[in-house]
């Protein structure tokens, strides 16, 4: 039966708290998951107490960061040192347990994210068992299986970059003693705040002696870029990676998570960076087996025409890929192209170094696979130089030319890596990006003769050499490689030097192609319902450099490159009157155009933000690198910004040219990712308006409200019904009104829910996007449960209002009528004007009106 639009609305549903087992049990596959940040100042027990909200919202499932054991005080979860418990922070197993039994009392279960891929090395290292026993007993120990480490390095020892110094002046600050591990008094060595175990035997020798005589080597952290011996994550040195691809390994480090999944308490998973894991596909297929084919997604960050592999057995991805397309309805191309001549004519940056993308990305590739990764690319030319001395047909390929080679090949894959498994053919797409990637490798080499090694190098990495410890260590430790290749290169670095419009450097993005059409984005939609119907889908995560919000407002730039030139040449000429001038145009604009995305001049969020921004780009300052001088520069320039009266003054004016048009793009970018195909996953708080710039700033504890009111809830909805007003409360009206009808009609937004465009004709068509979901073809009535929901939304708002309005657009509606959830309007079936249609806002979701 299809339900009357007095069904729909908001106000007239209020789940109440209800005793364990009255409440109908979560869905299998979500219909809408929140993600919350887990953390000492947000532990499980505030979760419970947002349980009663987070249901009247209408979410299927909690969506929770990690909930291991982490490093005391993380604020995020993926630093785990013990998997064995429940993280006692955030309030341990018992919190957790008490957690789905609420969530479970209002027909919710629980998604946790699991970290497969790496590990924390904490302070002090006795936190992590398994890493304790490593550094004690070397190879031998019983857990020597669970990390990657090259044994024939260093000597034989895991080299451990700690040390402040070199080694010779920090000796003074080395001492040993005794500490309580587990329970039991141990002989360590201790270095400032840091533990190491002593190897059995060497515990009276002299400093000197005992150091030379360990599993381990101490060293200065600098040697962590060359010298480092065992797999990381990305160039993290104090995350080693973890082999899962190991039955016993994968057994111990899941046996808690599916613990909790045999017994009700966990109902999904997300798996955190599938990428840098031996074998994928082999990894999820043991998770599928264990858990039972429960719903998983996997943090799969998808290139430009990259499909997510076929035989992957999951849910599909985690939503970046919908994140690009959801965002590029409200960018327009040509605006965004005009955009960067005004960065490139304002920044004057060499175009390696943020003058052009496809330049500065390849820039940062060549710096990142040089010396960021040198240690990575050294293990592997390492496994291919002892192949080639065991193989008289590749005898004489010496180390440089491999290296050269390695180097060549891994910059040239335009995706985060090949998925190449030691005993099976490569896959044709590997094999044909790894031919691509040969080419350009090639030209590196004055001699034809020694290129050869890129043919080498290329048909070790797609297993096509033959098996064997180094071959199938290269072949795997090659796509590893790959993926952080990518990530460090792209994202975190050239995202940081390329900043025409801040909002497509997004993770997942493509900043040479910042818009989608509304054709594009309903292939990409019909594609994901026929193939991922129950992917997830994004907007805001705690990895997005900024929240949807801050790129709704960011987009409309796109819609007046000539004013915002304009309005950044104006206020930068009034730079040094009377206080800190910038220390160059880069940094000028990037903070100018990501107070204008926050919407205010905010010093205390703005000058993190800007260090993290700057040390990324390391141009002139970084991690490893840095100058304080600079620094300070940057800090001074930024609150001298926002302390300036006549320049906040000046952004408020300029904001308040952009506000309706980006409060457009928010309703419209929520109303699509809340009904397209897919599982949306909301970000805490992002139900209203969320300002967030990138970590730490977008994990900060979301307050919610206690105790709940369910009453004052509903009536709080109610305010966000008209067409003007404040954006939380017509972003919580329309997020709770989607979140509902998913809810109450899985069968129009599921697997068998149908996707179908809906075309507008007249002037202004490009600026009206719509489709309808459970009404099959389109033209399904209200006859029979029939029905379906259609979602139409305005874009590019601001084009759209300078070229004089819809004129004579109209958007034919399926047999109807229609009743807009979000406003009460009914609208015929048949043509109807755009004008009447989006008379109440720039977000219209309708279903049928009851005859």
């Amino acid at each position: 039966m299809t339900p009357t639009p007095e069904q729909h609305r908001p106000e007239q549903h209020r789940p109440e708290p209800a005793p364990a087992g009255t409440a109908p049990a979560a869905p299998a596959v979500p219909t809408a998951t929140y993600r919350l940040q887990l953390q000492p100042d947000f532990p499980l027990s505030a979760a419970e107490a947002a349980v009663p909200r987070l249901a009247a919202l209408g979410v299927s499932h909690l969506h929770l960061s990690p909930v291991l054991r982490a490093c005391p005080g993380s604020t995020h979860g993926y630093d785990v040192v013990d998997h064995t418990r429940i993280g006692e922070e955030i309030g341990g197993e018992d919190a957790l347990r008490s957690l789905a039994r609420t969530a479970r009392a209002h027909g919710m279960g629980l998604v946790v994210d699991v970290v497969p891929n790496h590990m924390a090395v904490p302070v002090p290292e006795h936190l992590s068992e398994p890493l304790w026993e490593v550094l004690r007993d070397g190879p031998g120990s019983r857990f020597a299986d669970w990390f990657d480490i090259d044994w024939a390095a260093q000597e034989g020892r895991l080299l451990l970059p700690v040390l402040g110094g070199r080694l010779g002046p920090e000796l003074g600050a080395l001492e040993t003693g005794t500490a309580t591990v587990r329970g039991r008094e141990e002989r360590v060595l201790r270095y400032h705040d840091h533990v190491f175990p002593l190897r059995p035997g060497t515990e009276d020798l002299p400093l000197p002696g005992l150091l030379e005589h360990q599993w381990y080597r101490l060293a200065w952290w600098r040697l962590a870029r060359t010298e480092l011996n065992h797999r990381r994550f990305f160039t993290i040195s104090d995350l080693i990676g973890v082999r899962v691809e190991d039955e016993a390994v994968f057994a111990a480090t899941h046996g808690k998570l599916l613990e909790l999944v045999r017994d009700g308490v966990v109902d999904g998973l997300r798996v955190d960076h599938p990428d840098g894991l031996a074998d994928p596909r082999g990894y999820l297929r043991r998770l599928h087996a264990a858990t039972g084919g429960r719903w998983t997604v996997v943090e799969k960050i998808l290139g430009p025409g990259e499909p997510l592999p076929a035989d992957w057995p999951c849910a599909g991805t985690t939503g970046y890929d919908a994140l690009k397309h959801v965002d590029g309805l409200f960018v327009d191309p040509a605006g965004a192209a005009r955009l960067a001549e005004v960065w490139t004519d304002f920044a004057r940056l060499p175009a390696t170094l943020g003058g052009n993308w496809a330049a500065t990305v390849a820039r940062a590739t060549e710096e990142v696979v040089t010396e960021d990764l040198a240690t990575e690319v050294a293990r592997l030319v390492r496994a291919a130089d002892r192949v080639c001395s065991k193989d008289p047909q590749l005898a004489d390929h010496a180390p440089w030319a491999l290296r050269t080679a390695v180097r060549g090949l891994l910059a040239g894959i335009p995706v985060y890596r090949p998925y190449v498994v030691p005993g099976e053919p490569a896959p044709e797409r590997d094999a044909a990006l790894l031919e691509a990637a040969a080419g350009p490798a090639r030209a590196a080499f004055a001699v034809p003769e020694e290129a050869h090694a890129v043919d080498v190098v290329r048909d070790l990495a797609l297993g096509r050499l033959g098996r064997g410890p180094d071959h199938d260590d290269f072949a795997v430790r090659f796509a590893q490689v790959s993926s952080a290749l990518r990530a460090k290169a792209v994202e975190d670095t050239a995202f940081y030097r390329w900043h025409p419009l801040l909002g497509v450097n997004e993770v997942g993005g493509d900043p040479a192609r910042p818009g989608t059409s509304p054709e594009d984005f309903h292939a990409f939609a019909a594609r994901i319902q026929r193939d991922w119907p129950a992917t997830a889908t994004v907007l805001s995560t705690h990895d997005t450099k900024r929240s949807a919000d801050v790129r709704a407002r960011l987009a409309v730039l796109s819609e007046v490159p000539e004013l915002w030139r304009e309005w950044l040449e104006k206020e930068s000429a009034a730079d040094g009157r009377g206080r800190p001038a910038a220390p160059d145009r880069q940094v000028e604009y990037l903070v100018r155009q990501t107070a204008i995305g926050l919407g205010h001049c905010d010093a205390e969020r703005l000058v993190p933000a800007m260090l993290k921004s700057v040390r990324e780009a390391r141009l002139r300052t970084g991690w490893t690198t840095a100058d304080p001088d600079y620094e300070a520069a940057v800090e001074a320039f930024v609150r001298g910004l926002c302390e300036d009266e006549e320049q906040v003054a000046a952004l408020a004016s300029f904001t308040a040219v952009l506000e309706p048009y980006a409060h457009a793009n928010s309703l419209g970018a929520a109303l699509v990712h809340l009904t397209m195909p897919g599982v949306p996953d909301l970000y805490q708080g992002s139900e209203r308006e969320l300002l967030t710039l990138v970590d730490p700033d977008n994990r900060r504890p979301v307050d919610f409200p206690r105790p709940f009111d369910a009453d004052g809830f509903e009536r709080s909805l109610s305010l966000g019904r008209g067409p003007t007003g404040n954006l939380s409360d017509r972003k919580l009206r329309l997020t709770a009104t989607a979140l509902r009808l998913r809810r109450e009609h899985p069968e129009w937004f599921g697997a068998g829910g149908g996707y179908a465009p809906l075309h507008a004709r007249g002037p202004a068509a490009e600026h009206l996007l719509a489709f309808l979901r459970g009404g099959g073809d389109g033209e399904g009535g209200t006859d029979g449960g029939a029905g379906g929901a259609i979602t139409a939304v305005v874009r590019l708002s601001r084009d759209l209002a300078q070229s004089g309005g819809w004129h004579d657009t109209v958007l034919d509606l399926p047999k109807g009528p229609w009743t807009d959830l979000i406003t009460g309007a009914v609208h015929p079936a048949g043509p109807n004007r755009a004008s009447a249609l989006f008379a109440g806002g720039p977000a219209v979701l309708l279903v049928p009106t009851p005859r």
